[in-house]
């Protein structure tokens, strides 16, 4: 992994994701699913998962039995003919990935969706599916996270043209935040470089932003860091404020942020929220549409990993 290709993968974001609408406009990618189907099946790990559980829920909230699982467990969805399991894998080589889609492999209709073409994880698929995200040369999945993220959303009511225009708002979106970064960046790695590591909260519907998001600081810097869902922070992560330096990213929209920002005013706490204000924050990053959640969705992980890609250098 290198910082500075890390750097350039991030800053070519909103190009990738002009030409991502513009496929989007043409294909639906998901055109080749059996008209009728029981279920949907993610298998993936680490950013594939994270992407994959989001879009499992809103699936599930649109009236489709979808979930989402580690491609490494033991126990999972059993295979048949009316599964679609769709494997995900930036590389196409992830093995606790091909050990899962083996199983469904000849008795569910199997998906590919991978960067890599003619990697391992398309050989024997149903229906292979391009995230369409580049050479990411730094090492880091960011840009295929991204990407996951808008391609799964096309499975959604709506389809494929609808996420095309959500794809150009984001990259609308990302852009305005690279631009601007010398006037918050400075500030928001300065608020988080701390002894006791970054912290990453997120409402349930965009968990994948505050898991990606820890995720980028483990992997890059090799700073601690750890997600935890809006509403949830009161039972799990509260305690930390107690006896750390407890310092976070709160990305805004959930209705329990107020239940949260109470703790972090209480206890002196740091926290840098991001699409929104709140009450106690030491600071907030805004940008461009982000009074969408969608639009969120697809871009708010870039403020911590520009964020990581800084602490990465130090």
């Amino acid at each position: 992994m290198d910082p500075e290709l890390y750097r350039k993968d991030l800053e070519a974001k909103p190009e990738a994701l002009k030409a991502l609408a513009e496929a989007l406009d043409r294909t639906a990618p998901f055109a080749g699913l059996p008209n009728r189907f029981d279920r949907i099946i993610f298998l993936g790990m680490g950013s594939s998962r994270y992407a994959a559980g989001v879009a499992a829920q809103r699936l599930r909230a649109a009236g489709t039995d979808a979930t989402a699982e580690y491609a490494s467990a033991t126990l999972g969805t059993p295979p048949g003919p009316s599964t679609v399991a769709i494997a995900i894998s930036a590389t196409g080589g992830s093995r606790e990935t091909l050990d899962a889609l083996a199983r469904h492999t000849g008795r569910s209709f199997t998906v590919a969706l991978t960067n890599t073409p003619d990697s391992p994880i398309t050989q024997t698929t149903d229906l292979v599916v391009p995230m369409l995200a580049g050479e990411e040369r730094g090492g880091v999945a960011c840009r295929t996270f991204q990407h996951t993220l808008a391609l799964l959303l096309t499975l959604l009511p709506g389809g494929h043209r609808q996420v095309a225009d959500l794809v150009r708002r984001a990259a609308e979106a990302t852009a305005d935040l690279l631009d601007r970064r010398d006037e918050w960046l400075p500030e928001a790695v300065a608020l988080l470089d701390g002894p006791d590591g970054v912290y990453t909260i997120a409402p349930a519907e965009r968990l994948s932003s505050a898991e990606q998001s820890a995720l980028m600081f483990r992997e890059g810097p090799r700073r601690q860091a750890d997600a935890c869902e809006t509403g949830d922070w009161a039972h799990v992560d509260v305690y930390l404020t107690k006896t750390r330096d407890y310092r976070a990213i709160l990305y805004t929209g959930s209705r329990h942020d107020e239940q949260a920002m109470e703790w972090i005013r209480a206890r002196a706490s740091t926290v840098l929220a991001v699409g929104g204000e709140a009450q106690g924050q030491a600071a907030a990053i805004r940008y461009r549409h982000d009074d969408d959640p969608d639009v969120a969705l697809l871009t708010e992980t870039l403020v911590a990993e520009l964020i990581a890609a800084e602490l990465w250098k130090s």
